[in-house]
C-alpha cells in the first residue's frame, strides 16, 4: 500500500503549517471558544464536510488533505478542540440524515466555531448497552418535553446544543422507538448539568439531568423513530481522521517517556526496553490501519478494530509511565503541603486517565461483540 502524499496535498501542508504558525500561540485566541471562531473565520472547520454541502460555510478538502491538516495541526501543538463534536460528529449526521432546513440552520454556526455540542447517549442504566436507555421525550404541539439523565457527557458545561438519543414511543422496546433529538442547552430549571470529578482531579465528563426540557418538533432527525439508525450512522462516523490525530497525540507521549526512561536510566532495563520497543511497532501498525480504513465503504468492523487497538495501546502506556519512573512516579513534589494539593504532572495524569481508555467510546466487550457479530456473523448476545 501506498501512504505517500501528492503534490497537491503537499502545497496544502504549506498552507496549513503558515496558517497555524502565524494563529497557535496568539493570546487572543488560546481561550477555548475564541480559538474555535478564530478557526472558522480561517475556513478550517469542516474539512470533512461533504463537497456538495460547501454553501454551508466550510472549506472542501480531499481525504489526504483533511489527513495532512490533522497531521499538522497536532504538530503544532494547537490548543485542544471543544467544537469537535459539532463539527466531526453531527455535521455529518446532519449530511447524511438532516433535512434541508436543519443543515441550513446548524451546520453554518459551527463552522464559523459560533456553536458548540455535546453527546446525549449513555445513562447510568445505559452505557455500553445503549439501547436500554430510558430519557424520554413527549409530544407537546410543535415541541417535545424530556426528561431524563445522560451521563459521561463531555463538554456539557460548555455546549449550546446537545443531540440526544430518546425513547419518543414508550410501547417499544430496545432500540425500537426511539429518536434523535437537538436540545438546546440553555434552559435553567429544566436542564442541570453536574461535573463528574475524576481520580485524575479533572472533570472532563457531566451528569445531565432534563426535567421538562423543550425541544422543537423540527429538530428530529431522521424522523421520530429513526433514532437508532442515525445514532448507529453517526457511531460509524466517529473514527475516522481524528484517529490519525489522537496518534500523533499518542507519539508524543511515548517520546516524553521515552526521554523520561533516559533521565531515570530505567532505558537499560532490557525487559522496559523491550516494552517500549513494542510500543512504537504497535503505534506504526495503528496508523498503517487507520489510514487504510479511512476510504473504506460499508466496513462495520473497522471501527471497533480501531477501538480495540487504539484503547488497550494507551492503557499499556500508561502503565509503563508508572514502570519507567519507580517509586517517583507515587509521589508528588517536594514543596507539596496539606494546604497546597499538588497537580499530577502529565505522566501521573496519563496513567489514571488511561484506566478509562477500555471503557469509554464503547467498552471492549461491546467491540468484540460488534465484530463477531456484524463481521464473523456469531450468534448474537443474550441481553
Amino acid at each position: 500500500m501506498d501512504f505517500t502524499f501528492g503534490r497537491e496535498d503537499e502545497d496544502f501542508r504549506a498552507e496549513a503549517r503558515t496558517w497555524l504558525q502565524a494563529h497557535v500561540g496568539s493570546p487572543a485566541a488560546q481561550a477555548a471558544p475564541a480559538w474555535e471562531r478564530t478557526l472558522g473565520a480561517g475556513g478550517w472547520i469542516g474539512l470533512g464536510w461533504d463537497r456538495a454541502h460547501g454553501a454551508y460555510g466550510n472549506r472542501t478538502a480531499s481525504l489526504t488533505q483533511q489527513v495532512v491538516w490533522a497531521e499538522e495541526y497536532a504538530r503544532a501543538r494547537a490548543p485542544g478542540r471543544v467544537g469537535h463534536i459539532g463539527e466531526n460528529l453531527l455535521a455529518p449526521t446532519l449530511l447524511a440524515y438532516g433535512d434541508d432546513a436543519q443543515r441550513t440552520r446548524f451546520l453554518p454556526p459551527i463552522a464559523r466555531g459560533e456553536e458548540l455540542w455535546c453527546q446525549g447517549y449513555s445513562e447510568p442504566e445505559a452505557g455500553s448497552d445503549l439501547a436500554a436507555l430510558r430519557t424520554t421525550a413527549v409530544r407537546d404541539g410543535d415541541t417535545y418535553r424530556i426528561s431524563g439523565q445522560k451521563i459521561w457527557t463531555s463538554l456539557a458545561r460548555e455546549a449550546d446544543w446537545c443531540f440526544a438519543l430518546v425513547r419518543t414511543d414508550p410501547d417499544e422496546r430496545r432500540h425500537r422507538g426511539l429518536s434523535f433529538l437537538l436540545v438546546p442547552m440553555d434552559q435553567p430549571g429544566r436542564i442541570e448539568v453536574r461535573p463528574i470529578r475524576q481520580m485524575s482531579g479533572t472533570a472532563e465528563f457531566n451528569e445531565v439531568f432534563f426535567d421538562g426540557a423543550v425541544a422543537r418538533a423540527g429538530h428530529v432527525v431522521g424522523g421520530e423513530g429513526a433514532g437508532w439508525r442515525v445514532a448507529m450512522g453517526l457511531l460509524a462516523r466517529e473514527r475516522g481522521v481524528s484517529t490519525l490525530v489522537q496518534q500523533i497525540g499518542f507519539a508524543a507521549e511515548l517520546a516524553e517517556l521515552v526521554a523520561a526512561a533516559v533521565r531515570c536510566g530505567t532505558v537499560r532495563d532490557p525487559v522496559l526496553r523491550d516494552q517500549l520497543v513494542q510500543q512504537w511497532a504497535e503505534l506504526q501498525v495503528m496508523r498503517w490501519n487507520a489510514l487504510r480504513t479511512l476510504g473504506a465503504v460499508g466496513d462495520v468492523g473497522a471501527p471497533s478494530v480501531a477501538k480495540l487497538l487504539w484503547g488497550g495501546w494507551h492503557q499499556r502506556l500508561g502503565e509503563l509511565a508508572v514502570r519507567v519512573r519507580g517509586a517517583v512516579a507515587a509521589v508528588g513534589p517536594a514543596d507539596w503541603s496539606p494546604e497546597a494539593p499538588y497537580e499530577l504532572d502529565a505522566l501521573q495524569r496519563l496513567f489514571l486517565f488511561t484506566r478509562a481508555d477500555t471503557i469509554y467510546g464503547g467498552s471492549d466487550e461491546i467491540q468484540r461483540n460488534i465484530i463477531a457479530e456484524r463481521v464473523l456473523g456469531l450468534p448474537r448476545v443474550e441481553r
